[in-house]
């Protein structure tokens, strides 16, 4: 069964493990999300729980949200998301959802988005290696060709500089190391992409099993 949270990034530090290990790790703040919606098969063509996360005053909602978080008695919410996969059973609009809806060594995917980093070169956007820096070169950082003369034109997917950073991206497979209820902290191995204070969904991990 899947099971989910939203909560925010709170940044790294490290903890230790009973045999001495040390194991860095991701602070995830959760507090309690909402079950605002369950949708259904017959009402929406598909399954899945909405949860809401993070109170909102009232005067940044307008009248359609705010009635669509009165069913579940609840305030408005900044963050609103979906987890299909689910068993519908086993909520109930208005419930709470609490980090200790995850274990201790539970394997879940986490998503979030990444830094935006501007416009940047293909250097740093691609990793693509610099031209000689001295003895007369005129090619140092440029993306070098562009193709082939024959076309006229630079084919798709071409990499070139732009925009980079600020992707919705989706690191799976990782551990939860540890589970705090009373601080509603989730500590998770390694590092998860966001910036700090950005949104991060926890879910079950898809392809755990098939490790």
């Amino acid at each position: 069964m899947t099971k989910g949270i939203l909560g925010k990034k709170v940044g790294m530090t490290q903890v230790f493990t009973e045999n001495g290990e040390l194991i860095p790790v991701t602070v995830i703040e959760a507090t309690p999300n909402v079950v605002l919606q369950l949708k259904t098969m017959e009402n929406d063509g598909y399954e899945a729980v909405q949860l809401g996360y993070q109170d909102k005053r009232e005067v940044l909602s307008n009248k359609p949200a705010k009635g669509h978080v009165a069913k579940a008695n609840a305030t408005p919410k900044r963050f609103i998301r979906e987890f299909n996969d689910v068993t519908l059973g086993e909520y109930e609009v208005g419930q709470e959802i609490k980090v200790d809806v995850f274990e201790a060594g539970d394997i879940v995917d986490v998503t979030g988005t990444s830094k935006g980093k501007g416009f940047q070169g293909v250097i740093k956007r691609h990793g693509q290696s610099r031209g000689p820096m001295s003895h007369g070169s005129r090619y140092h950082r440029r993306p070098g060709s562009m193709g082939p003369v024959a076309p006229n034109r630079v084919f798709k997917r071409k990499l070139l500089p732009g925009r980079m950073g600020g992707d919705r991206i989706t690191i799976q497979n990782l551990e939860i190391v540890r589970i705090d209820v009373e601080k509603n902290v989730i500590l998770i191995k390694g590092n998860v992409p966001g910036a700090k204070k950005s949104l991060i969904q926890i879910r079950t991990a898809l392809k755990s099993a098939a490790k």
